[in-house]
């Protein structure tokens, strides 16, 4: 069975026309940006996954009601946020 994490990673990259990763790794890859999908515990996380990755960089949380706390976490950094559909919440400052 598919988990909320799985479902929201894979519902974002059919809308970014790619495939969704469930290796190691950021779980979405497209030319334009780099998209970390994280629960309500695993926020916190997405920071070091997305360590390294050249141009804008995202988290994507699970659940809607999390978008304040992600928001708050990354807030003073490049990294940007996104609601459980894909769209931008806190644009990511790093340039493509």
């Amino acid at each position: 069975m598919a988990t909320k994490h799985d479902k929201t990673a894979q519902h974002i990259a059919n809308q970014k026309g790619t495939d969704y990763n469930k290796g190691p790794g950021p779980d979405i890859k497209t030319s334009r940006q780099t998209i970390e999908v994280e629960s309500t515990n695993t926020i916190g996380d997405a920071g070091c996954q997305l360590q390294g990755h050249r141009g804008p960089v995202y988290v994507a949380v699970t659940d809607d009601k999390d978008i304040p706390k992600a928001v708050d976490r990354y807030g003073g950094t490049t990294i940007g946020v996104m609601d459980s559909s894909g769209k931008v919440v806190k644009p990511s400052s790093r340039k493509r």
